[in-house]
């Protein structure tokens, strides 16, 4: 199924375990493991859960690789999605910080 496939290629982009992703998502472990090992597809509320964690929108999960970033900014929200919620906090201030100065 290209939608699992797709959950899983965002996961392993991160290195996620199913675990972290539980976490990241607010979904429970066990219902992400059986989404898997019986293939079935993720409600919308569930993909929606899913996007959040992965810090996209539904259209970008769909739309694949394809993005209008740069590398540079690429790297930076490649990066950026590997951070703990608390150190992705810390960067949303300091990038306020930044942006409130100029």
């Amino acid at each position: 199924m290209e939608i699992l496939n797709r959950i899983n290629e965002l996961r392993n982009k991160r290195g996620w375990s199913i675990y972290k992703l539980a976490e990241e998502s607010g979904i429970t472990q066990s219902t992400l493991a059986n989404m898997f090992s019986r293939q079935t597809l993720p409600s919308l509320t569930t993909l929606k859960q899913l996007c959040d964690a992965f810090g996209i929108t539904m259209a970008q999960f769909f739309q694949g690789d394809s993005n209008e970033f740069n590398d540079e900014e690429q790297l930076i929200i490649s990066n950026y999605r590997k951070l703990e919620k608390q150190e992705k906090e810390v960067i949303k201030k300091l990038l306020e910080s930044i942006l409130s100065e100029k």
